[in-house]
């Protein structure tokens, strides 16, 4: 006789200035296992336009399916993709951040998604990694910076760089709940297998000119993020003071 699956709950937080493809992947790790109720997590459920997100030219329209206040408790897995630096100024989010992820059974964290974890206090004395531009802000938080792009582990944490990090990690979870087995299944649906066309997914393989161009580019988001990282990283202190 099959043993009943218990219900997965998974929460994935869906902020007006989220950026979509660092939860997209954990979506679909998740969307087609049985028994799984998927969980798109805000303040209110309105429709809404995440405008100020790397500034995007095109938007991706986003809306939440469950508030914060009717997010069931104890969930399987709570992730958190890359948002804007006012993230980590929101009193509500955090705290609910706080809440939900301190008995979680899961945490995954994608990009600046793991700053947010972090400023929320759930990284603290956990190893972890981010998008390479902002790896060593971890470090504000008492996390344990981890360079190299890959999916980082540390007890129930799961941290990423961009993107294919989702996929990896939702993935990766999913085998921890469901199994192997499970997770083998859903790869093979979604037929991740990245072959990336130009070879410069890193900065170790774009090498140095590329990666100065793109942090060039970037410098005015790092900038913004560095003070607002910091302004957060002592609202922690304060909080857990």
């Amino acid at each position: 006789m099959t043993q009943a699956l218990d219900r997965l709950q998974i929460g994935i937080l869906v902020d007006p200035n989220c950026f979509v493809p660092d939860i997209i992947g954990v979506y679909t790790a998740f969307c087609d296992a049985p028994n799984c109720d998927i969980h798109f997590l805000w303040k209110h459920t309105n429709p809404q336009k995440n405008t100020e997100s790397f500034g995007m030219l095109h938007p991706f329209p986003v809306h939440a399916t469950t508030t914060f206040a009717d997010c069931p408790q104890n969930l399987d897995v709570l992730c958190v993709g890359a948002s804007t630096p006012n993230i980590w100024s929101d009193e509500e989010t955090l705290a609910f951040l706080a809440d939900q992820g301190s008995h979680a059974k899961y945490l995954i964290g994608i990009c600046a998604g793991s700053l947010t974890l972090a400023a929320a206090g759930l990284l603290t004395g956990y190893r972890a990694t981010t998008n390479f531009q902002a790896i060593e802000a971890l470090a504000l938080f008492g996390a344990i910076p981890v360079a190299g792009g890959h999916v980082v582990v540390d007890r129930n944490r799961f941290t990423a760089g961009p993107v294919t990090g989702s996929f990896e990690a939702g993935l990766m979870v999913l085998a921890e709940l469901r199994g192997k087995e499970a997770a083998k299944e859903a790869e093979l649906t979604m037929e991740y297998a990245p072959h990336p066309p130009f070879g410069t997914g890193s900065p170790e393989l774009a090498g140095p000119e590329l990666t100065q161009k793109l942090m060039q580019r970037y410098a005015p988001f790092a900038n913004q993020f560095g003070a607002a990282l910091q302004t957060a990283a002592e609202r922690l202190m304060i909080t857990k003071a």
